[in-house]
């Protein structure tokens, strides 16, 4: 029986699969489909995942879990911020199509180093080791597919039939685990975080992703390209992005998913990327939406966790600290949207008598009757009829400050790094996307 044999193909710096990748992305294009996915609230075998509506709207925030995301041993984890008019939608399009994006360029990648491979009859590897000490980096490898699966993403946005992302758009904080190896991808200010522990055994909390605001050194360009940026009188720590013609949209962050009316004036959806290895130190790694970050610290944020009765309850515990912080220091704003994932590293859960008596489930949840224009709501969200407000009122609140903690051992930048000690701003009151543009197709004369 000549020919190739591919059914154990090599993941990418790991193990084996059991299936071709072309035979999963074919079996994942509608990804209600794909097992070991989870976005409503709960549990997995390594994680635990929970979202709140908050008080201006709709729930705008959107998550995700993918275990045995392209082998036994890789699992993906997103979570991502919606904003305007449309951003729900933008946040649910992005969780179900950004991992299946990344996923089809990493089987491209397969494909075109099959095809180049040497095919030996009867040994399923020979064609697949390389053995000529050419193999491309893991890392630079993922770099690549992250950049190219963004790319794609907000292509696709930009030609969606059914969903409106002129002024509406989305952050992204992904992360793709594949055994000792972490690739983080990320745009807008939704962050990451690792818990690990230092030369005393006490947990410290390692940023790994950079607040993308519109104030950065590194988003200089927006100017260059002759969009404004500027804050407001009564949000003097939130700068925001505007047209050169116009005070609009006010986009507090310099890169997102969707948002054209201001991609040709400096926004941008190319994520910052970057990889490190973990280690027996590193214990779990969070990733939220900016309404944990606008009232709770990098090291509040570790603490909760760890703190946590049982693993499966951290991720709620987390959000319900959130609301009490909100109510706390801030009576008079509008609590946002909270979506939090907390993926822990040493892949161990609660036993299940443990997840009864805090009242979750075990069961893996898939988005099976949502439509990608969103028309079926999901049952476990709230809804209503509104959108963010964009009445927002300061009333003199005060910034937290989040401090960083940042390894450089066994990590691998990728990304800029110059601003790898920048925390960004933690403006309360405001919403990401303050104005709704009619459509147009040409700017107003220049003067």
């Amino acid at each position: 029986m000549g020919g190739c044999v591919s059914t154990n193909s090599r993941s990418f710096g790991g193990k084996r699969t059991r299936k071709t990748f072309s035979d999963q992305v074919t079996a994942f294009q509608h990804s209600s489909s794909a097992p070991n996915r989870i976005f409503a609230n709960g549990k997995s075998r390594s994680s635990c995942i929970y979202t709140q509506q908050g008080r201006k709207g709709i729930n705008q925030d959107a998550m995700i879990v993918w275990e045995d995301f392209m082998a036994d041993d890789v699992t993906f984890c997103g979570v991502f911020d919606g904003h305007g008019p449309h951003g729900h939608l933008v946040a649910r399009k992005v969780r179900d199509t950004l991992p299946v994006k990344l996923f089809s360029y990493l089987d491209s990648y397969e494909s075109k180093k099959n095809r180049s491979a040497t095919c030996i009859c009867g040994n399923v590897d020979s064609g697949l080791d390389g053995g000529d000490g050419e193999e491309e980096k893991p890392e630079l490898l993922w770099r690549e597919a992250f950049l190219k699966s963004y790319k794609a993403m907000d292509k696709e946005l930009k030609s969606h039939p059914n969903l409106d992302c002129f002024c509406s758009g989305s952050t992204a904080v992904t992360i793709v685990k594949q055994g000792s190896n972490l690739f983080v991808g990320s745009i807008g200010d939704s962050r990451a975080i690792m818990a690990s522990k230092d030369i005393n055994d006490s947990l410290v909390a390692v940023q790994l992703t950079i607040d993308l605001k519109p104030d950065l050194p590194k988003a200089e360009r927006i100017k260059k390209c002759r969009g404004r940026v500027f804050a407001l009188q009564d949000e003097p720590e939130v700068h925001r992005v505007w047209l050169p013609f116009d005070d609009a949209p006010g986009l507090a962050m310099a890169r997102a998913f969707g948002d054209f009316c201001l991609k040709e004036y400096g926004v941008i959806s190319i994520p910052e990327v970057s990889h490190r290895i973990l280690t027996e130190r590193d214990q779990f790694i969070v990733l939220a939406s900016d309404g944990i970050w606008d009232v709770l610290s990098n090291e509040q944020v570790i603490e909760i966790v760890s703190s946590a009765p049982t693993r499966a309850s951290a991720a709620r515990l987390l959000v319900d600290s959130a609301a009490r912080e909100w109510k706390s220091k801030y009576p008079t704003s509008k609590m946002d949207d909270c979506a939090v994932v907390c993926l822990f590293l040493d892949g161990k859960m609660d036993s299940e008598s443990d997840n009864e008596e805090h009242g979750f489930s075990s069961t893996l949840q898939s988005n099976a009757g949502e439509s990608d224009d969103g028309q079926n709501p999901e049952p476990y969200l709230q809804r209503n009829a509104t959108v963010r407000s964009s009445e927002e009122h300061s009333g003199g609140l005060i910034r937290e400050q989040n401090d960083i903690v940042l390894e450089t051992k066994g990590e691998t930048s990728l990304g800029v790094s110059e601003d790898q000690n920048w925390s960004g701003l933690e403006g309360v009151t405001r919403v990401n996307s303050l104005v709704q543009l009619p459509r147009f197709s040409e700017e107003q004369p220049r003067t």
